[in-house]
């Protein structure tokens, strides 16, 4: 019979103990090496890092978060429909930011909707029993009650998109209102003279300062903004269809228009078609998001780029920082943290 390798005990996972045992040195000693704590000599880091490579141990994540009082998850929620979820690229791009920020961590990420009060009641039974570490929220409208119930709950929380100027929780947003001065100046300085503008949901704060941006541009042009020519979409594709049909019935005349996501011009464009307008020789076109929609629509459209995958890393970071602070009552005096991020104006052949 041949002697196999013994890691200190016949049979199951190794302890702590045994590897302080092997690497001579005290449990605490093992528990900081293992949480990275610099109150430890290098010559003792490496003996325990040898220990644990020759043992084979695996920290129990589980019994330390326990004893943290810590879940070691948070949650994405997203007050929206599953479909629309998966079929926009401004929710994948946030995901995949949210999970590049994620990666050196050890937490794990919930994605859960609550598209509705049965969903928000379980939701909110679900978070009050603090299985979660805290909240990522997108896509928030003004009336939604998810975001006071978790400073109610007092669980850290971070939401893309403010719901108004002097919003209560941390949030990340972009800078909507330069973006949409930049895209109808960029409009303006084309010759165009009629320029309509497809809203997204005005119940979203981002919504309205891209309509406040619209408005602007047109008023410091001397142009005097005209409410026919603004349409109200949903940010879906089959609502900027239906905000173009309004519009040209309204403007027949018209020869541009700023969509405040690529997905309602890309509705917008199909519509413009039927009717025969060429673009951009008869009507310029230009979106917000910067998607692969937008890259991939014929003809390619102008667009204002906002940094989507760096919100999601961005409201992860400050989830993260939300957490390590904690949230005792005297964190209620501090001002959240409000990220607002540059946007970029990407000219392509549809202006």
């Amino acid at each position: 019979m041949t002697a196999g390798r013994s890691n200190g005990r016949s049979g199951g996972r190794p302890t702590l103990e045994e590897v302080a045992a092997r690497a001579g040195v005290g449990r605490g000693t093992v528990s900081r090496v293992i949480n990275g704590s610099p109150r430890v000599s290098e010559t003792t880091r490496a003996a325990v890092e040898a220990a644990v490579a020759e043992l084979g141990y695996v920290p129990n994540t589980a019994a330390r978060a326990l004893a943290a009082n810590r879940t070691d998850a948070i949650a994405l929620v997203v007050p929206e429909p599953e479909t629309r979820f998966f079929t926009e690229p401004y929710f994948s791009d946030i995901l995949s930011g949210i999970g590049a920020a994620l990666g050196p961590t050890d937490l794990q990420l919930l994605l859960t909707f609550a598209d509705g009060a049965r969903e928000r009641r379980r939701l909110a039974q679900y978070l009050a029993a603090h299985r979660v570490d805290g909240v990522l929220l997108v896509s928030v409208h003004a009336d939604d009650p998810l975001p006071d119930l978790l400073s109610q709950l007092e669980i850290p929380a971070v939401i893309s998109g403010r719901r108004s100027e002097d919003e209560p929780l941390a949030s990340v947003d972009t800078d909507n209102y330069s973006g949409a001065r930049a895209a109808v100046t960029h409009l303006l300085e084309r010759g165009r003279t009629t320029i309509a503008t497809i809203s997204g949901r005005l119940d979203v704060y981002g919504a309205q300062r891209r309509l406040d941006g619209y408005h602007s541009a047109l008023s410091d042009a001397g142009r005097h903004p005209e409410d026919s020519l603004v349409a109200a979409g949903d940010f879906t594709e089959e609502g900027g269809r239906q905000a173009m049909r309004l519009l040209l019935d309204r403007h027949p005349e018209l020869d541009a228009v700023f969509a405040c996501s690529d997905v309602m011009a890309a509705g917008a464009l199909q519509v413009l078609r039927e009717a025969g307008r060429r673009i951009p020789e008869d009507v310029a076109l230009v979106g917000f998001d910067d998607s692969a929609v937008a890259r991939l629509m014929d003809p390619p459209l102008t667009s204002v780029r906002q940094p989507t995958a760096a919100m999601g890393r961005a409201m992860t970071e400050a989830l993260l920082a939300e957490i390590a602070e904690g949230r005792p009552d005297s964190s209620r005096l501090r001002r959240p943290r409000q990220v607002v991020l540059d946007t970029e104006l990407v000219v392509r052949a549809s202006t």
